[in-house]
C-alpha cells in the first residue's frame, strides 16, 4: 500500500474540492481491498452517482467516501439530511470510508470503514434549514456523527499514517457482521450499549458501572420503562456474539 497520492493526475485542476475528489478516489482505486470478502480490488461507480463511489465485483458491497484534510473531528458534513436518512434505512446502504489526508505532501494520514450496520439515525445530526436569502433557502443539510460510533464499528486500514494488516481488517469486519441480523431499532439499543461500554475507561468493568447510563438511555427511549433489564439483555446478546466476555456475576471484560 502506498500512502502517497499521485499529484500527476492534479496538473489540469485548480478547484480544490476537485483535486481532493481526483487524489483521493484515485487512491482508494489503487490501494483498498474490499473489506468483506478480501478482494483486492474495488470498481467504480460513475461520477456523480447517486449511490455511492466503489463496489466490490465478487461480493457486491457498495460504498462511499468521505475525504477531509487534516483530522477527523467529531463531524462530518454531508448532504441533504432527508436523503441520507432514507439512504441509511434503504437496504443497499453503502458501507463508508473516511480518509483523511495531509495537505503539506499530499499523503494519507487516516483511513478507516465503517460498516453500514452502524448506521442509524441517531447517526445522523439535522442542520439548520439554510436561511431564506440562500439560493438553495430552506435546505437542510446533516452531519455525521463520529463519536457516537463505537470502536468496534471504527476499522482502520490506515491509522496515524501506519497501515494495519488485511487479515487484521478482514477480522475486525467479521466480529461486526452479527448486527446485520437485526432491524435499525434493535441494532440502535446494542450499539447505545456498546457506546456505554467504550465510556468504562477498563477493560473489565462492572454490571454496576453499566447501570449509570440509564437516565441517559432513559433520554434516547423514553418508551422503554425497564432500562436495566434492557441492558442486561444487551449485554448478554454482546456476550454471545464475541464482544464482550463473561468474567463472573455482574462482571465483563471487553474483548479487544
Amino acid at each position: 500500500m502506498n500512502l502517497n497520492f499521485d499529484i500527476s493526475l492534479i496538473k489540469n485542476y485548480n478547484n480544490k474540492s476537485q483535486i481532493s475528489r481526483v487524489l483521493t478516489e484515485n487512491w482508494v482505486s489503487n490501494n483498498i481491498f474490499c473489506p468483506n470478502c478480501g478482494n483486492n480490488k474495488l470498481s467504480d461507480f460513475e461520477n456523480n452517482s447517486p449511490v455511492a463511489d466503489f463496489f466490490c465485483l465478487s461480493c457486491q458491497e457498495e460504498f462511499e467516501l468521505k475525504s477531509k484534510k487534516g483530522n477527523l473531528g467529531n463531524k462530518i458534513v454531508d448532504g441533504a439530511y432527508h436523503t441520507m436518512i432514507k439512504r441509511i434505512n434503504a437496504e443497499n446502504n453503502p458501507n463508508f470510508f473516511f480518509l483523511t489526508y495531509h495537505q503539506s505532501n499530499w499523503s494519507v494520514r487516516d483511513f478507516l470503514i465503517i460498516p453500514k450496520h452502524y448506521f442509524v439515525t441517531d447517526l445522523i445530526e439535522k442542520r439548520k434549514p439554510l436561511s431564506e436569502n440562500a439560493r438553495r433557502a430552506g435546505w437542510i443539510g446533516c452531519n455525521i456523527i463520529m463519536n457516537r460510533i463505537p470502536c468496534k464499528g471504527r476499522i482502520f486500514l490506515v491509522e496515524n499514517s501506519k497501515m494495519i494488516s488485511q487479515e487484521k481488517v478482514l477480522k475486525q469486519w467479521k466480529s461486526t457482521l452479527f448486527l446485520t441480523n437485526y432491524k435499525q431499532k434493535s441494532r440502535g439499543w446494542l450499539i447505545d450499549i456498546m457506546n456505554c461500554v467504550d465510556a468504562v475507561s477498563d477493560s473489565e468493568f462492572k454490571l454496576d458501572q453499566i447501570y449509570e447510563f440509564e437516565d441517559i438511555l432513559k433520554q434516547k427511549h423514553p418508551q422503554n420503562n425497564f432500562i436495566k433489564d434492557k441492558i442486561r439483555q444487551q449485554l448478554q446478546i454482546l456476550r454471545d456474539k464475541g464482544v464482550l466476555e463473561f468474567v463472573s456475576k455482574g462482571v465483563y471484560r471487553k474483548i479487544l
